[in-house]
């Protein structure tokens, strides 16, 4: 059994303040920054480009990539990471693309959902553009996924916990299903990752992405990962063929030969420094089991709806009712949602909003207690009863919500 309490010590956490945005960036570890500035010193300090070789750096894509890769499910040597989530949800598209057109080149359409974060509809639109092969991204509601799987279908692109609502999809159910009717699946896992149980290799998913500044607590910009299924992994062209995805980066060959198995899947430099505050963010999960959050987890959403609907009745549930059907987040619903919530991190409960009308909140079993949704309740429902949100500074949209 995960001692969570344990794990609540391993994280800074600023006096006075209750931390619900862990879905969003997570805090920082309190190993973090002597592990850094020891990298910082002893390595690039002491070692300079001999870092490389000689501190491994070189090797830590694919060294954490097995890290997160054990939380997610994967196969080791399945996971790799370096750039940002944008750039891996593109690869992973444009190799599934072409995978797919290798199966049946008359399949055109890829499919994704309105909950799915803008940033990868962005990414299949410019996708389309560039290949101008008549691919279509088809767009339905997250019910409507399953029924919209068939074979016209090429790629389902899909993330598996909504950003707004925490809707989960069923992984299993929807891959198999879009595997029936002949197309390839990409999962994104940006609220997944550390927050629920993930089973890429149980699920037979093709490829996944995700980012780690949110429940794996890597820092502001950390790095993203992507999963290439085994059976893929000399298969998939990268569309992205930057010199470290070449069979031999230092070879400095003009023409482009890809890497063997997930290493094709690295682009450009690797970003060291990141790499190894994610690296130390890793450790709190040493002996973590991801059953126990995502029991302790769903314990701690139900706890905060039943106390949110009974003293704030005039928020309505924007999330699942049902635990097993949300991811590790909960949002309620209002027109004021924005002033609401500035209004709560003026009083020390940070959560945020997502247009048009959400107040969400995360919570991490790893350092967040029922004590913690106590507290914050209590604070939400006395802004809501008194309508301390109603004040012009609370109204100042900032340019980050």
């Amino acid at each position: 059994m995960t001692d969570f309490e344990t794990t609540r010590a391993l994280f800074h956490m600023p006096d006075g303040v209750i931390y619900l945005d862990g879905n969003s960036l997570g805090p920082l570890p309190v190993a973090a920054k002597d592990r850094v500035s020891a990298m910082m010193t002893d390595q690039w300090g002491a070692m300079l480009i001999r870092g490389w070789n000689e501190a491994r750096w070189m090797e830590m894509p694919r060294r954490i990539g097995d890290r997160v890769g054990r939380l997610i499910g994967a196969l080791q040597g399945s996971v790799v990471m370096g750039d940002t989530l944008s750039i891996k949800v593109y690869q992973a598209l444009a190799s599934a693309i072409d995978l797919a057109a290798e199966q049946d080149p008359k399949r055109r359409v890829i499919l994704s959902d309105s909950g799915n974060f803008p940033s990868d509809l962005y990414m299949a639109e410019g996708l389309i553009k560039s290949l101008d092969r008549g691919y279509q991204l088809k767009v339905v509601e997250p019910e409507a996924v399953e029924a919209a799987i068939n074979e016209t279908v090429a790629v389902t692109m899909l993330t598996e916990v909504d950003y707004r609502t925490g809707r989960l999809h069923d992984m299993r159910a929807l891959t198999e299903k879009a595997h029936a009717a002949g197309a390839l699946t990409v999962w994104d896992l940006a609220h997944s990752a550390g927050a629920i149980p993930v089973d890429l290799a149980g699920a037979d998913a093709d490829f996944a992405v995700g980012c780690t500044y949110k429940y794996l607590n890597g820092g502001p910009g950390a790095p993203a990962f992507i999963y290439v299924a085994p059976r893929f992994a000399d298969k998939a062209r990268p569309a992205l063929s930057g010199w470290l995805g070449h069979e031999k980066p230092f070879a400095f060959d003009l023409n482009y030969r890809p890497g063997d198995g997930i290493d094709r899947m690295r682009v450009g430099t690797p970003p060291i420094l990141a790499l190894s505050a994610l690296d130390v963010a890793l450790d709190a999960w040493d002996g973590v089991e991801m059953a126990d959050v995502r029991v302790k987890s769903i314990a701690l959403c139900d706890l905060f709806i039943r106390e949110v609907e009974a003293r704030c009745p005039m928020l309505v549930l924007g999330s699942p009712r049902e635990g097993l059907k949300r991811g590790s987040q909960v949002s309620f619903l209002h027109e004021e949602g924005y002033a609401i919530m500035q209004a709560l991190i003026s009083r020390g409960v940070i959560g945020d909003f997502r247009a048009p009308n959400a107040i969400r909140f995360g919570f991490t079993p790893l350092y967040i207690a029922e004590r913690d949704v106590h507290a914050a309740v209590d604070i939400l429902a006395d802004i809501m009863t008194n309508q301390l949100w109603d004040a012009p500074q609370f109204k100042q949209k900032a340019l980050v919500t």
